[in-house]
């Protein structure tokens, strides 16, 4: 590892992120604050008063207008952030995909947050799963640590000629976002150097080489190409993430991992999971391990693009398998990280039980108790799965009985099949 400097810090995963932003001192960011997301962009607001940054920071009047006036700043050339969370990014809705069409490296940072009704701060992944189709990366952090350290890599993937889209860097509202935690900071120049200097290869102000951007594509043959572009470039970020994650891990010691595996060289029963309950996952399998129990835990740091074969390879030797989700997609087969995960296996031809647990909405606690209880259930599941029982989605933390939901679609779907 390279000699570099590091503070040890108790921040919050806002603040931290709001570090990264100084480090890689954007040219603009346009911002409307909303909990809780707001820590980031008020710290990031005295850096541009104490003249720590050259930043253009530009207040404006909704959400709909932050990611308006990224994409006007990012179309003329500048290194361009934001922030928002929950209804904010839903506000930002046509934006994101124009962003994403238009081939912006915006970075964005989102406190995950539910949406309403009815109204809740708290946090789920809610929000951020609304806009996993829009062409954005996703990255997801597990702490304050993980924020800071995808904040920096997301500059590089989403400016790199490869892959020139917009990166959205998550972290779990209030839990990750304001509590505190122990988190590493790099020094300035190191930072300096790994973000490097955003050389445009387009933009609206250089008028040696004019380019227009937002074109009219009436046609579907031409709005196919755009969207091939996108898809083609998100499949070149797989490289760039992997090369420039393994540049940071060189230069900070930590590193960048698509999946995060704990247990899986001979576990049976399987947790999958994303941000900030993966410690949590990992603190219960590490108590079930020392009693001799085969569990492990798979946790996704990144979600877009989908890390199918990453996830397979890590899941080929478990029996029984709960993927866990913080979002609901009512009325469809399941969660949008079961929908995935099941959808890579039948790709890559694996069969093994799985089983879908909603959980933690609107900031719902995750116990420990919770998580014991899933890997209990696991046990029974292959014997289930051998019978055909069709077992649905299954609420966890939640007053109405989980039981209940799970039979009803069990019901619902025999009676169709009859």
């Amino acid at each position: 590892m390279a000699e570099t400097k590091q503070t040890v810090l108790a921040a919050s995963g806002d603040q931290m992120v709001a570090e990264a932003f100084r480090q890689a001192n954007p040219d603009v960011l346009p911002v409307y604050p909303i909990t809780p997301q707001t820590i980031i962009v008020e710290e990031f607001d005295k850096f541009v008063a104490d003249g720590k940054v050259h930043t253009e920071f530009v207040p404006v009047e909704s959400e709909h207008s932050a990611m308006a006036a990224a994409i006007g700043a990012s179309s003329a050339g500048a290194r361009t952030v934001t922030a928002t969370a929950s209804q904010g990014l839903a506000y930002m809705w046509e934006e994101l995909y124009v962003a994403a069409g238009m081939r912006l490296p915006i970075v964005m940072a989102n406190a995950n947050r539910a949406l309403s009704a009815p109204i809740n701060i708290h946090g789920d992944h809610s929000d951020i799963m609304g806009c996993r189709d829009t062409g954005w990366i996703m990255l997801f952090a597990e702490n304050a640590q993980e924020a800071y350290d995808d904040t920096l890599i997301a500059f590089r993937v989403a400016e790199h000629p490869d892959v020139m889209l917009p990166v959205a860097t998550t972290l779990d509202g209030f839990i990750t976002s304001h509590a505190l935690d122990r988190a590493e900071l790099m020094d300035d120049e190191t930072v300096a150097k790994f973000v490097g200097e955003y050389k445009p290869q387009h933009s609206l102000l250089d008028t040696e080489d004019p380019v227009s951007y937002g074109m009219f594509a009436n046609l579907g043959n031409f709005y196919m190409e755009t969207k091939l572009g996108q898809r083609k470039a998100m499949e070149n970020s797989f490289k760039v993430l992997r090369e420039v994650g393994a540049e940071w891990e060189k230069i900070s010691g930590r590193p960048f991992e698509f999946v995060k595996t704990y247990g899986m060289e001979d576990a049976e029963r399987v947790i999958v999971v994303m941000g900030s309950s993966i410690g949590n996952a990992r603190h219960v399998a590490r108590e079930l391990r020392a009693k001799g129990e085969k569990v492990g835990v798979v946790g996704l740091r990144v979600f877009r693009p989908f890390p199918a074969y990453d996830l397979v390879d890590a899941l080929r030797g478990a029996k029984a398998i709960a993927i866990m989700d913080r979002a609901e997609t009512v009325g469809g087969q399941g969660g949008p990280l079961w929908s995935e995960t099941v959808a890579a296996m039948a790709t890559a031809g694996v069969s093994i039980p799985t089983r879908n647990y909603i959980y933690g909405l609107g900031g719902a606690d995750v116990t420990l108790e919770i998580l014991h209880q899933i890997y209990e259930d696991l046990k029974e599941l292959p014997a289930a799965h051998e019978k055909g029982d069709i077992l649905g989605v299954t609420y966890v933390g939640a007053r109405t009985s989980a039981q209940d939901s799970q039979s009803n679609l069990a019901a619902r779907s025999t009676s169709a099949a009859k």
